[in-house]
């Protein structure tokens, strides 16, 4: 039977945001998922932005080296957080697959979340 648990995103300390200082790939860790294949993690990310200017955030889901790999986002300047990964699940791998983010400005952008790690 599986087994569900709630978890920070690795890339946090003690859950709290993690600020995206970097502006290009590979760009600053959110999380990093397991070396077990029977684990699933599941993704959750939000985004919040600081600044007084709209700022183009990009996520690197479980690489860099594709263009199939991101996720760009505009967020809104100062305006509350906004949904960027709803529940996307990367697979527990030898070499463990990470999420990581970069920002057009850097430390205005800032990401949290969580992530439902599935054990078999």
């Amino acid at each position: 039977m599986a087994t569900f648990s709630k978890i920070a995103l690795s890339g946090s300390t003690d859950g709290r945001m993690i600020k995206v200082a970097a502006t290009a790939t590979a760009g600053t860790t959110i999380h990093t998922g397991s070396t077990t294949a029977t684990t699933f993690d599941e993704i959750w990310l939000y985004a919040v932005n600081s600044d007084t200017t709209a700022r183009k955030l990009t996520i690197e889901y479980g690489g860099t080296s594709s263009p199939d790999d991101l996720i760009e986002f505009t967020v809104p300047a100062e305006s509350g957080l906004y949904l960027i990964v709803p529940g996307l699940v990367i697979k527990g791998n030898a070499t463990a697959l990470v999420v990581r983010a970069f920002a057009a400005t850097a430390n205005v952008v800032n990401v949290a979340g969580f992530v439902n790690r599935i054990t078999a």
